[in-house]
């Protein structure tokens, strides 16, 4: 059985943001790219900035239940994988 994974920032991502109204432009250091985020999202990568969390103590720090940490959390987080911005690491 293998233990979920632990999430990160992806080395090297300074979050470079600014949001207006519920929305977020952010700047990814190492594709160059530019991505529009909610506040959510946000809020999720500056949890990360802190240090490497699993998905559950993530979900505790925003006060979510197991099923929106299955519905939510775990969309968002492969989101912003696919973006280059966090990475899963193996435990």
């Amino acid at each position: 059985m293998t233990s979920p994974p632990i999430w990160r920032l992806a080395p090297g991502q300074r979050l470079q943001y600014r949001c207006w109204d519920g929305e977020c432009v952010l700047y990814n250091d190492l594709s160059g790219d530019i991505h529009l985020l909610d506040e959510f999202a946000l809020a999720l990568l500056e949890q990360l900035k802190a240090g490497p969390q699993a998905a559950a103590q993530l979900a505790a720090a925003f006060e979510l239940d197991a099923q929106d940490e299955d519905a939510v959390l775990q969309t968002v987080l492969d989101d912003l994988s696919a973006l280059f911005l966090v990475e899963a690491l193996s435990c």
